[in-house]
């Protein structure tokens, strides 16, 4: 996430080559393109973790601060 990105609320992701931007409250890729098995990885993981993805979102845009949210496992 960037603090001064555009709405709607997303985070970026990057794999190897692969560049993708995710949408939080859709869980689907929005723009780019990852390979099928990280796709699947990524939705699960924002699947899990939506509502910290959101906070995140907020928190970025109004002071630049984040929280680290566990990796999935």
């Amino acid at each position: 996430m960037y603090f001064n990105d555009h709405g709607p609320p997303h985070f970026h992701v990057q794999y190897g080559e692969y560049r993708a931007t995710v949408g939080i409250e859709t869980v689907a890729i929005a723009e780019g393109e990852l390979p099928p098995r990280v796709t699947g990885l990524v939705v699960e993981w924002a699947n899990l973790h939506r509502p910290e993805l959101m906070k995140n979102w907020q928190t970025i845009r109004k002071s630049g601060a984040w929280m680290r949210i566990e990796p999935l496992v």
